[in-house]
């Protein structure tokens, strides 16, 4: 079982990174850039050509996907806490029996992103996905998670998510070089070690679903962000800005119909864990646009700008986020940790806990009761249990896959306008 820190740094916390840097740019004079010698050339291949489908026929309905959690893609190698769905690429504007598409198994839900990243090794060759450019060649992106960084070339593809279709989307490329370049600029490999294989990943990638349509909104201003995106050439690649419509992007906010949000349903998981394979959850697209994905009873949490509501622990009032694509609750207590996880926690008993989640502007609070069980003693076949960790920095509270065990959560997308009598997004709501 591979008990590694699998959570994102949410748009919350990749915002404050972001404008730091900025800030310190700005202050020194500097312009972001991120040439230099860089790293080693890190690229991945892609996997032979393979066979290519025409897109797939529309589940009904069409707003849902099935989610599984299962010990993952790499034979040996048991995950645990990370929620998959399959998503299915083509080359863009391609349609009927002219489609030339592949479904990717093993991708990552994401709550706590935006965006879809794939490795460039789960491709087949003859997948043509053509790459985003400028006059100043192509473009290249840097994503920091907390466990490492993704490091790639943006293209643009045609997005299936169960019957509907985002079309001509920026997605990242993981493992693939932009625009010829043989090296990994060395200020992006420098914020973490560079996540691209399904070891290192522990999936096939990430479909970034959170709060926000881009993943960056300030990457098209003066001064360029450092380590985020770059134009790219066979002589290597330079921090610059990119347009707005050149970003990787949140597919679900391109959905023709449902698109100002997601559901996400998780079945409950017994205190002992799921053993593999534990399934089967749905990722329902919109909210309040069809039966299957009404508010109903749910209590509705809006954020601040960056994607932060507040979670009172221990009479401690901390900045928090709920986020799928944490495998793991994390907050900072004096519990005891476990000897061989040794980031988790390991209760001699389970424990029984709560906490309270207020709204960013005050309004609607409730108690949140979660439990935590020593990840120390699961089982080698548990995909799914109820743990938590300790987190970096102080006053931060995540809510990761555990909150989402038997309870359904709401991820409502920015600027992207809602049905009447939905609120306007960003918010959670469960």
């Amino acid at each position: 079982m591979n008990l590694k820190h699998e959570f994102s740094v949410a748009y919350h916390a990749l915002t404050a990174m972001i404008m730091a840097a900025v800030l310190m740019a700005a202050c020194n004079g500097g312009s972001g850039g991120g040439g230099g010698v860089g790293t080693p050339n890190q690229s991945t291949s892609r996997k032979g050509p393979g066979t290519l489908i025409q897109i797939p026929p529309a589940a009904l309905p069409a707003n849902v996907m099935p989610i599984v959690i299962d010990a993952g893609p790499v034979a040996g190698i048991s995950e645990i806490n990370i929620a998959y769905v399959s998503v299915t690429v083509c080359t863009p504007g391609t349609s009927g029996s002219m489609a030339a598409c592949q479904t990717i198994d093993h991708v990552m839900l994401d709550t706590g992103s935006s965006g879809l990243r794939l490795l460039n090794s789960a491709l087949y060759s003859n997948l043509i996905l053509p790459p985003v450019t400028s006059s100043s060649g192509a473009i290249g992106e840097c994503m920091a998670f907390a466990i490492g960084t993704t490091w790639g070339s943006v293209l643009t593809a045609d997005i299936y998510l169960g019957g509907e279709v985002a079309k001509s989307v920026p997605i990242q490329i993981i493992g693939d070089q932009p625009g010829g370049a043989t090296a990994i600029p060395g200020d992006c490999s420098a914020t973490g070690a560079i996540q691209n294989t399904q070891a290192l990943l522990g999936a096939n990638g990430i479909l970034g679903v959170g709060l926000f349509v881009n993943d960056c909104d300030i990457c098209s201003l003066l001064p360029v962000v450092p380590t985020m995106y770059y134009m790219c050439t066979a002589t290597g690649c330079t921090g610059s800005t990119v347009s707005t419509a050149q970003v990787v992007k949140n597919p679900v906010a391109f959905l023709a119909q449902d698109n100002n949000g997601v559901l996400v349903n998780l079945p409950a998981v017994p205190p002992g864990g799921a053993i593999n394979p534990q399934a089967d959850g749905s990722l329902i697209f919109g909210i309040g646009t069809q039966p299957n994905n009404a508010l109903g009873s749910a209590t509705v949490y809006p954020t601040d700008a960056s994607g932060n509501f507040s979670t009172t622990y221990n009479r401690t009032s901390m900045t928090s986020y709920i986020d799928s694509g944490s495998n793991a609750l994390f907050f900072n207590d004096s519990i005891a940790k476990c000897t061989v996880t040794t980031w988790a926690y390991c209760p001699s008993a389970t424990m029984n806990l709560s906490a309270i989640n207020t709204a960013a502007s005050g309004g609607n609070t409730g108690t949140v009761n979660f439990s935590l069980v020593n990840a120390d003693n699961l089982g080698t076949n548990v995909v799914a249990a109820s743990i938590g960790g300790s987190y970096g920095p102080t006053g931060r509270f995540g809510w990761g896959l555990p909150f989402f065990f038997g309870r359904p959560v709401f991820t409502a997308i920015q600027g992207v306008p809602p049905p009447t009598g939905v609120p306007a997004g960003p918010f959670w709501a469960y």
